[in-house]
């Protein structure tokens, strides 16, 4: 299943949202500039490897701490499919999530969400030494957070009969449901090894989780902006004293 679109609309533009697709835009393009030698030393020096953070060691030359590529490996990704269906991910879901919490609080979760998808990563396999990058455990807290907020939102999804395809409007909830035990089924029998490549499938538990997990705090005292919005204050009525 590949959604496409919902339908929730944004009280306000998704500024952050929006600035966040843009910059992994514009660091795959500067990827996509370099030679392959030079892009696989980029993953290297901006993804981030398990083995170099718990043992506190950096096994390539860097201008900055090591730890710092839990950070800037959220903004590397490893081809068109890859950054293409991130991105996807983050504009259906992040724009209403955004919303919800407001700019500053979205950006601050995002950020966490992509902390905490490391940090599960590194505690399933901490000795690997091959590089994890791209935006997907960040988003996947995003999605843990749209399935608590917006759970009877409609998903318009395109979905794949064998060689045929069909468009079908599905609940978010079945949509993301689907979606994270398609990773707890592969993260359970998918993997590879510490040094295999792949998905990072435990990464994507992970942020769905810190999504899950943090939601609420992030939306606590905020104003509904939209009538299924869940974890929300209602408006104030009109003739009520505040």
């Amino acid at each position: 299943m590949l959604p496409l679109k919902d339908n929730i609309p944004t009280a306000r533009f998704p500024i952050v949202t929006v600035l966040l697709i843009a910059a992994n835009a514009v660091v795959f393009i500067y990827e996509l500039s370099l030679g392959s030698h030079q892009q696989n030393f980029f993953f290297m020096q901006y993804g981030m490897t398990p083995f170099e953070i718990t043992h506190g060691v950096s096994l390539i030359s860097r201008s900055f701490p090591v730890f710092l590529t839990i950070f800037t490996s959220m903004f590397v990704h490893g081809g068109w499919l890859h950054i293409g269906g991130n991105m996807l991910f983050l504009w259906i879901f992040g724009n209403n999530v955004e919303d919800s919490m407001g700019r500053g609080r979205f950006l601050v979760f995002y950020l966490i969400c992509g902390l905490a998808a490391s940090a599960a990563q590194i505690a399933v396999i901490p000795d690997s030494t091959t590089p994890n990058i791209g935006a997907s455990g960040a988003i996947a807290g995003v999605l843990g957070a749209y399935l608590l907020l917006f759970p009877r939102a409609k998903v318009l999804t395109l979905v794949f009969l064998g060689i045929f395809f069909t468009f079908i409007e599905l609940p978010a909830v079945i949509v993301l449901v689907f979606w994270i035990v398609l990773q707890l089924i592969s993260g359970a029998f998918g993997y590879g090894g510490i040094n295999a490549g792949g998905v990072a499938y435990f990464a994507h538990i992970g942020g769905f989780a810190a999504g899950l997990l943090t939601i609420k705090l992030f939306t606590m005292g905020r104003q509904c902006v939209n009538e299924k919005q869940r974890y929300c204050r209602a408006p104030r009525a009109p003739n009520e004293q505040g």
